[in-house]
């Protein structure tokens, strides 16, 4: 009956969100036939708190509280952040603000049922990965182009317009870009002083990481080896295959794209391939590398700081350097050590424009006032750095010009970006601590092999056969997630019995039309 009331909550939510949007949404068969997104620029550097803004001319006249939703946990001290946020927004805007959290469990549900049920919303969180261009393609999200000079001039300016090109959906902005050049590839995260002590295999491929895991399960039976949590598909199953099998991100519905023969769109689900990848997780969670209940584990962000586990199959640059400067100061004599995944494949690209950004849906009862309280978050130094890094001299201080974490890192009531404030970064004034030098010598070897991002520009419509999407989704957790996680003792009866659900779900219908409209998208960015 749990799982019924499940999959009526998630049929519901799409249903309305259909319902919503459709009067929104115009013309969702074509794209706007621009050229592969170009690579991001170098941020504006004329953007400074002491500059002059020019005149918004918005109507600030009555008295508004906005509503701004981000994802995952919400800050200890969140509370005293928007209080002092309040303060100067009261007196520059005449607007309150309330930061809205969803948590990290069960987030992208809730996420849907944010933006389907209608509820007044002013600023939301999106990225590639909270599938924005697909909502932007349905409607969910105001178009920003005529708000955006009015409403935000300085912020407009801020960002370079190759970056308002790039997150473009049928012609339109929905988003605002964060300026920020990063690296989010994934790497290898293990404990380097039990490497040492052991003399295990250091992990630079699936196969010495395997044996360095087993080494652990060797000699330290009582420690957990690798960090998993119920989200197996998006941190076992992804990264897994993002080195095995080098694919365009994470495709869909089962699919399998490679990077380097993209027009070969082929069933990865129920393939041999499929088979032996579920062997290898079914053989991982044999060896008791991650445990039986890994389905029910809501949150392993602090596995390796506590000790817990030891290693992580996937992280990028920026998380690992978080987790190490929390588990040396929780943990001063343990080393932690990392290997980017990019440089097993040989190549990477920096973030799309469209992986950190904010919208205002179509919900909103002040789509002016939130861009220019957007504005401020961005360009305002005293804003930024306060919702970034807290208060200074209670959460933070800065000595020698980097960023120190004030009490233990592991239970700041504000820690370093500690609102997930990743869409609102300004270069300009950005604070790191010294663990940083080491993630910006990964970026720089990351240069070296660094290659455009062809595809991330590409938009799905799945507004056909959104009803077979649902369903598909709902068959995926029951059926493949159990065997992701290596609870299912008959692996290829459990991949047969999946794809008869998936297809009774209407797996063909949504791979063949997914099929096409991707290569629809390489055929008109000239890609081969």
């Amino acid at each position: 009956m749990r799982k019924t009331r499940v999959w009526l909550n998630w049929m519901l939510a799409m249903v309305m969100l259909a319902t919503l949007l459709s009067a929104c949404s115009s013309d969702k068969s074509n794209t706007d036939g621009s050229s592969a997104s170009p690579k991001p620029s170098e941020p504006s550097t004329t953007a400074q708190a002491s500059d002059p803004a020019p005149e918004s001319g918005i109507d600030i006249s009555k008295k508004v509280e906005l509503q701004f939703y981000m994802l995952g946990n919400e800050p200890k001290d969140l509370a005293k952040i928007e209080e002092e946020v309040n303060k100067m927004l009261l007196e520059d805007l005449n607007a309150t603000v309330k930061f809205n959290y969803t948590t990290w469990t069960d987030w992208d549900q809730k996420y849907k049922l944010l933006l389907s049920t209608g509820q007044s919303i002013d600023l939301i969180f999106t990225a590639d990965w909270t599938q924005y261009q697909s909502y932007a393609k349905a409607g969910a999200f105001s178009p920003l182009d005529e708000l955006l000079p009015a409403a935000a001039p300085k912020l407009f300016s801020f960002v370079p317009q190759d970056m308002w090109d790039g997150v473009k959906v049928d012609g339109k902005i929905y988003t605002i870009p964060s300026t920020y050049k990063e690296y989010i590839s994934n790497g290898f995260v293990w404990r380097e002083d039990l490497r040492e002590k052991y003399n295990l295999p250091k992990p630079v491929s699936l196969e010495t990481f395997e044996q360095y895991l087993d080494g652990i399960k060797q000699n330290e039976p009582d420690i957990q080896p690798l960090s998993v949590n119920g989200e197996v598909k998006g941190n076992l199953f992804d990264p897994y295959s993002t080195i095995a099998h080098d694919p365009i991100g994470a495709p869909p519905y089962g699919l399998g794209i490679s990077y380097n023969d993209p027009s070969n769109v082929h069933s990865y689900w129920g393939s041999e391939q499929n088979l032996e990848d579920l062997k290898v997780f079914k053989r991982w969670a044999d060896k008791g590398f991650f445990p039986k209940n890994v389905l029910n584990i809501k949150d392993s962000s602090q596995d390796i700081v506590s000790g817990k586990a030891v290693a992580q199959l996937a992280d990028n640059p920026t998380r690992f350097s978080d987790t190490l400067r929390k588990m040396q100061a929780a943990h001063p004599d343990w080393k932690l050590e990392y290997y980017p995944a990019p440089f097993i494949v040989g190549h990477v690209s920096p973030v799309h424009p469209i992986h950190n950004g904010f919208a205002i849906p179509k919900g909103s009862k002040n789509p002016e006032r939130a861009l220019a309280f957007y504005e401020k978050m961005v360009t305002d130094k005293r804003y930024n750095q306060l919702t970034q890094y807290g208060l200074e001299g209670e959460h933070y201080t800065v000595e020698d010009g980097y960023y120190k974490s004030l009490g233990d890192p592991s239970n700041n009531g504000f820690p370093r970006e500690g609102m997930q404030g990743w869409a609102w970064r300004n270069p300009e004034f950005m604070l790191f601590d010294e663990g940083y030098d080491d993630v910006k010598k990964i970026f720089e070897e990351l240069d070296q092999i660094q290659t455009p991002d062809r595809f991330s520009a590409f938009v799905e419509d799945y507004f056909s056969y959104q009803a077979e999407r649902a369903a598909l989704e709902q068959v995926e957790r029951q059926y493949m997630y159990p065997l992701l996680a290596g609870q299912v003792e008959d692996i290829e009866d459990g991949l047969k019995t999946f794809m008869e659900k998936a297809k009774q779900a209407g797996l063909d219908k949504v791979q063949e039309a997914y099929k096409q409209q991707w290569l629809q998208y390489l055929s008109e960015q000239g890609i081969q």
